[in-house]
């Protein structure tokens, strides 16, 4: 048998292996998924339709709705919202604002996706729907019109609750289609700290500041259902929406999300062997009970956590498809850098102040920016000097002269 023949085969041999081991991230507590944003195409799936307990992923769907209802104009990004008792009253993580206080929807947004604040997003719930309950029915009934056939929903936040459930591909498409159909917010799920007076809260998804790429969105952990992320990276013109939930601990998450897109943004050109799934809608959701993770999690006999995974060993595991073809082309040297945190974004209390200075990054380039700065609330930069033209100039120093 001709060498190339040979190699082949091994190669199919290695494969067929790993795929006999489909089923195993359920019995280990977890649940995987990867798509292309624009497309809709799966890349890897493992358990991805197996219900299972949303924890705080649950606030992309609280931020969907309120941005609809932006758009719908039945709120606007500067609406002042009341802090409730009832949403004073939720249980950490959250802002910890009194009763009575009064945030703008802009800012309640920032605090959701950054901090995870939980009463934040009962103040949004309350003032989109009026209460919770009715919020609840309209994210259940928007989940029905986009084919989320898993997920029912009771609470805004993510807050441990035996009937909110969702799966890997229902998030998946939840967040396919909240990048498709706001694009002109994606600054919200891109910030990396936000600064509340003396308070610096940095962003929960650490992929978006130590994976290059990373884009977005959220995470969110209970007891049952382990830690869970949907994130999104994007690399040229190519982006990519990753879904993990029952990973052991953040820092697997992490490094378990970069190597899936790291594995799909390297693409060796064998795509070919890989298993076609389809689109995320084409996936079959199963009829089961989600799992309870609380003993493997939280337990007193919990097993000792994981050490974290180091992305670029997982590339080149012995016995891998993946370090058979590491010699056509080596892993890169490091997928999980080191923190590079941009300056944190003020968010305030009370009236929306048109002057403070912020940033977020909202686009490639400075219109794009201007645009996306301009659609989330933030202040527009000031234009540089050789861009005011001779009589504004002279108008300018006429105003400083006087």
């Amino acid at each position: 048998m001709a060498p190339s023949a040979v190699r082949v085969a091994t190669i199919l041999v290695l494969w067929l292996g790993l795929c006999a081991q489909i089923g195993s991230a359920r019995a280990a507590g977890e649940a995987l998924l990867l798509i292309e944003a624009d497309t809709g195409k799966v890349l890897k799936a493992e358990n991805a339709t197996y219900p299972w307990y949303p924890a705080s992923v649950t606030k992309i769907m609280t931020a969907y709705l309120t941005l609809k209802a932006v758009r719908e104009g039945r709120l606007a990004l500067n609406t002042l919202l009341r802090v409730s008792h009832n949403a004073a009253a939720q249980a950490p993580t959250k802002m910890g604002f009194r009763p009575g206080t009064r945030i703008t929807v802009d800012n309640a947004l920032k605090m959701l996706m950054v901090k995870s604040a939980n009463d934040v997003a009962v103040v949004l719930a309350e003032g989109v729907s009026g209460s919770v309950a009715r919020f609840a029915d309209e994210m259940n009934r928007v989940s029905a019109r986009l084919g989320m056939h898993q997920s029912h929903w009771v609470n805004p936040n993510g807050l441990p609750a035996e009937s909110q459930v969702t799966s890997a591909r229902d998030m998946a498409i939840l967040a396919r289609v909240i990048l498709a159909e706001f694009p002109e917010y994606d600054g919200y799920w891109n910030i990396h700290a936000i600064r509340l007076g003396k308070r610096v809260m940095r962003n929960t998804n650490s992929l978006i500041y130590r994976y290059p790429g990373a884009d977005g969105m959220k995470t969110g952990f209970i007891c049952a259902s382990g830690f869970n992320v949907v994130a999104t990276a994007t690399r040229g013109n190519r982006r990519l929406i990753a879904v993990l939930l029952g990973a052991q601990s953040p820092a697997v998450r992490s490094a378990k999300v970069a190597h899936m897109f790291e594995s799909a943004f390297r693409n060796t050109g064998l795509s070919w062997l890989m298993p076609s799934f389809g689109t995320v809608e084409q996936l079959r959701p199963i009829n089961a009970a989600p799992p309870n993770l609380r003993p493997y999690v939280c337990g007193k006999r919990r097993p000792r956590p994981a050490k974290p995974v180091n992305a670029q060993a997982r590339l080149g595991e012995p016995g891998s498809l993946s370090s058979l073809l590491s010699g056509m082309n080596p892993p890169p040297s490091n997928l999980i850098g080191t923190a590079t945190i941009n300056p944190p974004i003020r968010v305030y209390v009370g009236r929306p102040r048109p002057k403070a200075k912020v940033a977020a990054r909202t686009g490639r380039n400075r219109a794009s920016a201007r645009r996306g700065r301009a659609a989330v609330g933030l202040p527009l930069p000031r234009p540089r000097p050789a861009e005011i033209g001779p009589s504004r100039r002279a108008a300018t120093g006429r105003l400083r002269a006087r």
